[in-house]
């Protein structure tokens, strides 16, 4: 039987508790892969009381996950209870949170799960209990860490079947973007997004597209130059490598869907530049995938929703598509990983 997913729950006073027990409910119905949820179980026993749900929840390891799950949401207990409540977290928050994150990080690196799928946290809470890193994705990377090998550089995509994209740089404020922007941080994304598209998304030859900084990419130096002395620079270093990439291009026409058609990810300068497309085009379908990781990790695109949990207001459609493309990418990956290893010696370096 194949080693489950794990879930790690996120901040119990979000949408976390409420969209893995929709998830669990609508298990057959969606052909969900296994999965485990690490966290704390009388949270998720409270949510369920008070959305009415009958969800049997069953402590578990990753040993028995799978078999529990045609009857029971399997559940690693992780440490901390909850203290707080829907919508209202509280110091137990960030304890429980880090907690899970830890477990499934250690089973993750044990091999005794397949993928790691992380519910959302409130970066707020995390970091007023002192949590040293801007978010998952950077305790991810920094877990992944080897002595004498430097962290990895991760790459955040959100995937949809309609759209895939990535942000070159992140969770910084847009006056910073044109001096954080590099020609050896954009070759060095798209290395990493060219790689794992084949590697795990099974592209041949990923096409990649490249927007502009500025409006209409610059108009040639007119708007701007950060076009034509980074991004095009970054554009044809990647080209010389063998890598499908095209750009600098204007932003404002690069997702209607005959654009679409000629790329399979558009590459953006800041987050919201390409985050407000996928999110409008596949608010429900999209999922936050990591890149560079040397282990498959996915998310819902959205965030705890405070405001909403606990009412059974909150859409699991986002964590359902992630727990469904993290058992993709895992069989994918394992599969190439066998192939590799039937492969002979005589013909693993042609």
């Amino acid at each position: 039987m194949a080693a489950p997913l794990l879930l790690s729950l996120g901040d119990p006073a979000g949408i976390g508790p409420d969209i893995a027990l929709g998830a669990f409910m609508l298990r057959r119905e969606a052909r969900l892969p296994a999965f485990l949820v690490a966290g704390d179980p009388e949270a998720l026993k409270a949510r369920a009381r008070r959305l009415a749900l009958d969800v049997p929840v069953a402590e578990a390891t990753a040993e028995d996950a799978a078999a529990l799950f045609a009857d029971a949401l399997p559940v690693l207990r992780t440490g901390p209870a909850f203290t707080g409540g829907p919508g209202v977290p509280d110091k137990s928050s960030a304890a429980c949170v880090r907690a899970a994150l830890n477990a499934g990080m250690d089973l993750l690196e044990a091999g005794r799960v397949a993928a790691l799928v992380t519910n959302p946290l409130s970066k707020a809470v995390m970091y007023e209990a002192g949590f040293p890193f801007p978010g998952h994705t950077e305790y991810l990377a920094a877990r992944a860490a080897r002595p004498g090998r430097p962290a990895p550089h991760p790459v955040m995509m959100i995937w949809s079947p309609l759209l895939a994209v990535v942000p070159a740089t992140i969770h910084i404020p847009y006056a910073e973007v044109p001096e954080r922007l590099t020609v050896d941080l954009l070759v060095e994304t798209g290395r990493i997004v060219a790689r794992d598209m084949a590697r795990r998304f099974g592209l041949a030859r990923p096409r990649l597209a490249f927007c502009g900084l500025n409006p209409h990419a610059g108009e040639d130096g007119t708007l701007g130059r950060e076009d034509e002395t980074i991004v095009r620079p970054a554009v044809a270093a990647l080209s010389r490598e063998g890598i499908a990439a095209v750009g600098p291009l204007p932003a404002d026409t690069l997702f209607h869907p005959e654009a679409r058609a000629r790329y399979d990810v558009a590459v953006g300068m800041y987050h919201d530049q390409v985050l407000i497309p996928a999110k409008t085009l596949a608010f429900h379908d999209g999922v936050n995938v990591t890149l560079g990781l040397p282990f498959i990790r996915t998310s819902p695109d959205h965030g705890t929703a405070f405001d909403i949990a606990g009412t059974g207001r909150a859409d699991p459609s986002s964590l359902m598509a992630a727990l469904r493309l993290a058992r993709r990418l895992a069989d994918a990956e394992a599969e190439a990983g066998s192939a590799r290893a039937a492969t002979p010696p005589a013909l693993a370096g042609t």
